[in-house]
């Protein structure tokens, strides 16, 4: 079998939370690598998106929301890496604002019907103090990471009518 079926596709109520913020940042940050995974031989400045293991609801909403708490990694070099680092930090908060309040729909994904930040962007000098997923042991030298915390909630597009009782 070849991938998945569409019926079985039609069943998903919910979006990948990835997707939809990696398109928001992307869209927001142009110019900036927004990425869930670390390359081999990454550049930056970077974004990394990852949905926290630690938190995620799903209440039975019929309007198929999905709650997560999402960590936001920026990297920066020198020779400003620190100060750029804390700004990226910075705007990536202003974008998903933005994006939440001006309603911005990815397109097959959803939006985002609630950001609240969780834990404001701050240095993080290793990996030692991460509180999501990693894949550096040790960040490269001359580069800054900035980690900050944000609690979401997603709304896919309704896909399928919903029967009519």
């Amino acid at each position: 079998m070849a991938g998945i079926p569409s019926h079985i596709k039609a069943l998903a109520e919910l979006s990948p939370v990835e997707d939809v913020l990696l398109a928001i940042l992307r869209q927001g940050l142009p110019g900036i690598r927004v990425q869930s995974l670390v390359n081999r031989t990454q550049r930056f400045p970077l974004v990394l998106v990852r949905r926290d293991a630690t938190f995620g609801a799903w209440s039975g909403d019929t309007r198929f929301t999905d709650s997560a708490r999402i960590v936001i990694n920026v990297f920066a070099e020198d020779p400003d890496g620190d100060e750029d680092a804390a700004i990226l930090s910075e705007a990536v908060r202003v974008v998903l604002r933005d994006a939440w309040l001006n309603n911005v729909v990815i397109p097959g994904r959803g939006h985002l019907t609630r950001v609240e930040l969780n834990s404001a962007g701050r240095r993080a000098s290793d990996w030692a103090t991460a509180t999501g997923p990693v894949q550096y042991a040790d960040l490269p030298t001359g580069v800054w990471r900035y980690e900050s915390i944000f609690d979401i909630q997603i709304r896919k597009p309704r896909t399928r009518p919903f029967p009519i009782p």
